[in-house]
């Protein structure tokens, strides 16, 4: 059986990952955020699936950090519809990177995402 590593942690990521280059940078943004142990990332689909053991991890975080890809906003709705409070949100289009069924970005865009969460967790 597999095992889950959905220890607490007191920051929690959950980013989008959805089918374009803003959903993947919202991923990746996060990937880097846990790298640097700034937060922990987090299974956004366990979290809207009720998986009990992400459910009962979350309910002791103390942030709760949402990156979107775009303004369907597909994460944050999970969080919500999870019943959990959204502490902290950034949307990667909000800073300017548009759109794209493409799976590519810059260092530079990349870096912009994590700083921006960095400074939401920082107020």
């Amino acid at each position: 059986m597999a095992k889950c590593t959905c220890e607490p942690a007191e920051i929690m990521l959950f980013p989008c990952a959805g089918g374009s280059n803003v959903g993947q940078l919202a991923n990746q943004a996060a990937v880097k955020l846990d790298q640097e142990g700034v937060g922990k990332l987090f299974c956004l689909a366990g979290l809207g699936g009720h998986v009990q053991s992400i459910v009962e991890s979350t309910k002791v975080a103390k942030r709760i950090v949402a990156i979107d890809g775009c303004p369907i906003g597909c994460a944050k709705a999970t969080v919500d519809h999870a019943g959990f409070p959204v502490t902290d949100y950034v949307m990667v289009t909000r800073l300017g990177v548009q759109k794209k069924h493409e799976f590519v970005w810059t260092s530079d865009e990349l870096d912009q995402v994590v700083r921006a969460v960095k400074e939401s967790l920082e107020s």
